[in-house]
């Protein structure tokens, strides 16, 4: 048995590239690690939880849950970066990475596919990768989350330019170091997202966006408040990107696109909305635009047709407020842009 504290570790063991057994096993892969870290210790409010009737132990989960808000509020400052080498990738053309396991995982997976039907985006632009792959999102795969080897190997198709996401609630998941050290050699820029201020994989990432949520209700139950943090933290993360790549007009999602009669009629209220026309009128635009939203959006502020939208939308890189300034109408520019 073998305790961590503070280094990068594979498969529970400081990381070596060379330590490796047959077909890259671990050879010490079978031991005990006992990991230091905030999300094992043992919460000192929830000693008696276990005797406690049922509304008073949602009563303690729910005093703990009101903490997450503002120990993410803390970092703030390193998620803004982060969102800011997410812009630089996709505006470069080179997609966004998320590596996790278990829950981290799993919510990384969740963040990843709500983008294209949100805010229309190709699904290339943000990928999620989860140890163990699409079966270990439905079930726990035993130990996968300790393959090093594992990460550097999903990480193989990175290329120079992205942003590689790594998100582990103990800041020591080797699977996640694993594919930040891939990332790093395949010239891509790292952030970590985790629970723990201290995270050893801290240092081989460009940002580390640690969120202190502290000891869980349950000692080590990590997709509790330390899953309910990166939750919000890919929510903010991934949602401010999106607005800073123009994919809203104020607070309306825009890159929404009228493929059937239900987002059909979303997109409707999103006009009527957006330039304070009636249903109609946003109606007509809305086919005269081919179903594209922004076409349609941007022909109705500026009083031109469909086609001189999209060209003004295209040559702005899919902006609205950008597409808007570009036909004279004042106001319309956004910070950055």
């Amino acid at each position: 048995m073998r305790t961590e504290q503070g280094s990068a570790v594979r498969g529970g063991r400081e990381h070596n590239p060379q330590d490796q057994g047959p077909d890259g096993e671990d050879p010490g892969s079978s031991e005990a690690v006992i990991v230091r870290a905030p999300t094992e210790a043992r919460n000192t409010g929830t000693y008696d939880i276990d005797l406690l009737p049922a509304l008073d132990v949602l009563r303690q989960i729910n005093a703990e849950d009101t903490t997450v808000a503002a120990a993410v509020g803390a970092v703030l400052p390193e998620l803004a970066r982060a969102v800011e080498l997410g812009v630089a990738a996709l505006e470069r053309g080179a997609p966004i990475h998320y590596f996790g396991a278990g829950t981290s995982g799993r919510i990384a997976a969740q963040d990843a596919a709500e983008l294209p039907p949100t805010y229309g985006v190709p699904a290339e632009w943000v990928v999620a990768h989860h140890a163990g792959g699409g079966e270990a999102l439905a079930r726990a795969v035993e130990g996968i989350e300790d393959d090093w080897e594992s990460g550097r190997i999903d990480a193989a198709g990175v290329v120079p330019g992205s942003l590689v996401v790594g998100l582990a609630a103990s800041g020591r998941t080797p699977y996640v170091g694993g594919a930040l050290e891939a990332a790093r050699e395949r010239s891509a820029a790292t952030v970590l997202i985790s629970a723990n201020p201290d995270a050893p994989l801290a240092a081989g990432a460009d940002v580390h966006v640690g969120v202190s949520t502290g000891a869980e209700v349950i000692a080590g139950s990590t997709r509790m408040k330390a899953g309910t943090a990166q939750k919000l933290l890919l929510n903010a993360f991934s949602t401010a990107v999106m607005v800073r790549m123009g994919r809203t007009y104020s607070n309306l999602m825009v890159g929404v696109d009228a493929t059937n009669g239900k987002l059909r009629g979303r997109v409707v209220t999103i006009l009527v909305e957006a330039t304070g026309l009636d249903e109609e009128a946003c109606a007509e635009a809305l086919t005269a635009a081919g179903g594209d939203t922004r076409a349609a959006l941007v022909s109705l502020l500026a009083e031109v047709d469909a086609e001189t939208a999209a060209r003004s939308l295209e040559k702005n890189r899919g902006r609205v407020r950008a597409a808007l300034a570009d036909l004279g109408l004042p106001g319309q520019e956004a910070a950055g842009i």
